[in-house]
């Protein structure tokens, strides 16, 4: 995928990217940075996407709320396609029909810049990134970046919770702001993002125009806007913190070996450089986490059970004192239909003693051999640790305190006799808390695949079936054999997101 930069509009130089004082943002004016969406920066652009020419304009490094602590990441890139300035279409679309495809790189709840076109995606390197695949299907894209838990400026931490979900409905806002200047339908946004990053697009969708975060608005002076988005991308998402631990448990309780990334190690590399590989650590579960294990997922049906649960037939999903019952034949279904799709598909799964076949496709799966055919990824508590070494911990510090406990369990049984968090901070970083938000996105795909391991799959599962019981259209799926990853599947994401669009 090569690119060529035309010398059309008013090009910007090239922005240094640890410097905030040498970035050109051409929104900044003596007193902050306005607002209204200036048409005339940018660079023509024409990048050849799976042999195809696509010609769009570059309007990047636009700060999205007037007083930004960290404009670098507080800004987005817009990329339009050239045809929208000529009354040209492009997939059926038009310059007041095409969706907003808003993509964020969060990662491990770590700082993000916006990407660009030409970055890496998460697939390989001769693929299309999902920024230059919307562009060529006809979608306007706004790629976000947002605040995250490691930012400091003299001695004080600018990126804590609940700075980045802040962050993306300020940019948000500042699309709706904008709506009648940028081409694209700002009532069409969609949002992508995996892991945190997916966590945060599942956030963002559910607390569309809350009014619990006002007063961060506020300070920051966003635009007066709505923050409302349309739909909802999300992979892999590490959601649901207060209850990620005992969910976990409850999946691997009884999987002692581990291997998993080295926090301390990948909070100093960062997790978005995708050129390094993740630093692991392996290793076999003390009789002490073991303990904490067989706590944790002791807790779990108690939550479940509360959230009154029931499938797409009206069958309540529950489960008893020892973690069985319909909730887990639910997830056992959820895995036996990813492996028939994989194995109708052509996947060769003699080798998984595990599965069950038939005449027909993937008869069954054994629970418990699922669980023990590869390592658990993160010891307990695997969110809230117990030292507060955790990514989350350190999401959930404030300005003066770099690591904070956001569970009871865990901070009865810290090692460190660590703070709690504040109560309202968690909930806002939660999607689960506002699924029943009267303007909460109406369209959600949320996909977590069966390798995945950095998260129980009834986080994800439980997010899909309160949504659609709250009327929400869903499109829930447990990829086979898929790990931690998103936009893996660009082609089928932009089916669905064309489908819902018009």
């Amino acid at each position: 995928m090569g690119a060529t930069v035309a010398a059309t509009g008013n090009a910007l130089p090239t922005a240094k990217p640890d410097s905030a004082a040498q970035t050109p943002y051409f929104n900044q004016t003596a007193d902050g940075y306005q607002l209204n969406f200036d048409g005339e920066h940018y660079r023509a652009l024409e990048v050849s996407v799976n042999g195809k020419l696509v010609k769009f304009r570059a309007f990047e490094n636009i700060v999205y709320v007037r007083r930004p602590l960290e404009p670098d990441y507080q800004s987005l890139n817009l990329y339009v396609p050239e045809a929208y300035f000529n009354n040209g279409t492009i997939n059926g679309f038009n310059a007041q029909s095409a969706p907003i495809f808003l993509p964020n790189a969060v990662g491990g709840y770590m700082p993000a810049k916006a990407a660009a076109y030409n970055d890496k995606g998460f697939g390989s390197d001769d693929k299309p990134n999902a920024i230059m695949t919307a562009l060529a299907k006809g979608y306007v894209v706004a790629s976000v970046g947002a605040r995250g838990r490691t930012l400091e400026q003299n001695g004080r931490y600018t990126g804590k919770a609940p700075a980045a979900i802040v962050d993306l409905k300020a940019a948000v806002r500042y699309l709706h702001f904008n709506d009648a200047r940028i081409p694209g339908d700002a009532n069409k946004i969609i949002s992508n993002g995996t892991s945190a990053g997916g966590a945060l697009s599942a956030l963002l969708g559910a607390s569309g125009d809350s009014a619990d975060y006002a007063a961060y608005f506020k300070t920051l002076g966003a635009a007066e806007a709505s923050d409302r988005i349309f739909a909802v991308s999300a992979y892999c998402p590490i959601t649901n913190l207060e209850h990620a631990d005992s969910a976990y448990e409850w999946e691997f309780n009884g999987l002692n070996q581990y291997s998993r990334m080295d926090m301390s190690k990948l909070n100093a590399a960062g997790y978005n450089d995708r050129s390094k590989p993740m630093p692991m650590l392996e290793g076999e579960l003390s009789a002490q986490q073991i303990a904490v294990s067989d706590q944790l997922k002791a807790a779990f049906p108690a939550y479940l059970n509360s959230l009154q649960l029931k499938d797409e037939r009206g069958t309540p999903l529950t489960l008893d004192a020892q973690g069985n019952g319909t909730f887990k034949d639910y997830m056992k279904e959820v895995i036996r239909r990813a492996a028939d799709k994989a194995y109708q598909a052509g996947t060769d799964l003699s080798d998984q003693s595990w599965v069950s076949l038939s005449r027909d496709g993937v008869a069954a799966i054994d629970w418990h051999g699922y669980v023990h055919s590869q390592k658990r990824m993160k010891s307990p508590p695997a969110f809230d640790a117990l030292d507060l070494s955790s990514g989350e911990n350190n999401l959930f510090g404030t300005q003066t305190v770099n690591n904070q406990h956001f569970t009871a369990y865990s901070q009865q049984h810290s090692s460190l006799s660590g703070g709690m968090a504040d109560a309202q901070i968690i909930k806002l970083m939660n999607a689960m808390n506002y699924i029943d938000n009267p303007h909460a996105a109406t369209h959600w795909r949320i996909r977590a695949g069966t390798a995945d391991r950095d998260t129980s799959h009834a986080i994800s599962a439980i997010l899909a079936i309160k949504l659609t019981m709250a009327g929400k259209r869903v499109d829930y799926a447990t990829p086979w054999a898929v790990p931690h990853a998103g936009d893996y599947d660009l082609d089928e994401l932009f089916q669905w997101t064309d489908t819902i669009s018009r």
